[in-house]
C-alpha cells in the first residue's frame, strides 16, 4: 500500500490512465468530444449500479428511510447525464458525419452497464445478453441482474412484508421475465398513497422510485431529440432503427403501478 502522505491528486485518481484512455480514430476535432461524453456516461453508470446494489440491500433489510439517500443520488446523477446531451448537441450533423464511419458497428445500444441499470430497475429483456461476448464479465454481470429481483420486485416484497396482501406471483416469480402491470400491486400502493402518514416510509420510497422513472424518461426524451438533431432518421451505427427505436422506448416505466394509481386517487 502506498504512503497516503506522499499521495498526489493525479495518483489518487489514476489520471495517468484516465486521461490517456481517449483514442479517437480520425483527425476530426469533434470525435474527442464524442468519446469523452460516452466514457463519462459509463463512469456515471458505474456509480448508479453501485448505488442500486446498495439500495436493493437496504430495501431487503427494510431500511426504507436510509435508502432514500442512494435513490436521491441516482436521480441526480441521471439529471447530470441528461444535461450531457446538451454538450453533445453542440456538434453539428456535418461535424458528426466527418468521423461517423470510424465507429463501425459500435453503438450505445451495446452498453452492458446501461442494460444492467435497466435490469436492476426492472426493465427485463434477456435479448440484450447476445450483444455481450459469451462468458465475458460484462455478460455475466448482466445475466445476474436479469435473473435477480429488481428494484421494482424488492419494493413490492417490502409491501408484502408490511402486511399488504400481494399474490405469490408478485413476490416469488421468475425474475428474468418482463414485468407486467398488476392490479394487486397498484391497489397496495394506492392504499399507501391514501394514508401517507401511516405508511410514511413506503410512501417516500414510492416517490423516490417515481423520481428514478421520471429522470429516466427525461433522459430518453433528450436522447431522442439529440440524435434526431444530429443524424435525423438515419439508421444507428449498431444497426438499430435509430430515432424510431429510441422513440419506442419513451413510454417505458419501471414502476407502472406508481403512475397508474394517480388517476384513482
Amino acid at each position: 500500500m502506498s504512503d497516503p502522505n506522499g499521495m498526489t491528486y493525479g495518483q489518487y485518481l489514476g489520471l495517468d490512465r484516465l486521461l490517456t484512455a481517449q483514442h479517437p480514430l480520425s483527425q476530426h476535432h469533434d470525435e474527442l468530444l464524442f468519446v469523452i461524453i460516452h466514457q463519462t456516461k459509463e463512469l456515471w453508470l458505474k456509480q448508479i449500479i453501485a448505488e442500486l446494489h446498495l439500495a436493493l440491500d437496504m430495501i431487503r433489510a427494510d431500511a426504507l428511510v436510509p435508502v432514500y439517500k442512494s435513490l436521491s443520488r441516482i436521480s441526480r446523477i441521471q439529471s447530470v447525464m441528461t444535461l450531457s446531451w446538451d454538450v453533445l448537441a453542440t456538434m453539428t450533423p456535418s461535424d458528426y458525419s466527418s468521423f461517423r464511419d470510424v465507429l463501425g458497428t459500435s453503438s450505445g445500444f451495446q452498453s452492458a452497464q446501461f442494460r444492467q441499470v435497466e435490469y436492476l430497475l426492472g426493465f427485463k429483456d434477456g435479448g440484450h445478453l447476445k450483444y455481450q461476448e459469451k462468458g465475458s464479465p460484462e455478460q455475466e454481470a448482466l445475466r445476474q441482474a436479469l435473473e435477480s429481483p429488481s428494484l421494482r420486485d424488492e419494493a413490492n416484497r417490502a409491501l408484502a412484508r408490511a402486511g399488504f396482501d400481494l399474490p405469490a406471483h408478485v413476490t416469488d416469480r421468475d425474475w428474468a421475465q418482463r414485468h407486467v402491470p398488476d392490479p394487486a400491486i397498484e391497489e397496495a400502493w394506492l392504499s399507501v398513497y391514501r394514508d401517507p402518514r401511516r405508511w410514511w416510509p413506503l410512501y417516500q420510497l414510492a416517490e423516490k422510485l417515481v423520481d428514478l422513472d421520471d429522470a429516466m424518461a427525461t433522459w430518453r426524451h433528450k436522447h431522442v431529440i439529440t440524435v434526431e438533431r444530429i443524424i435525423g432518421f438515419k439508421r444507428g451505427t449498431g444497426g438499430t432503427a435509430g430515432v424510431k427505436y429510441l422513440q419506442s422506448t419513451l413510454e417505458k416505466r419501471a414502476f407502472p403501478e406508481l403512475w397508474s394509481l394517480r388517476t384513482k386517487l
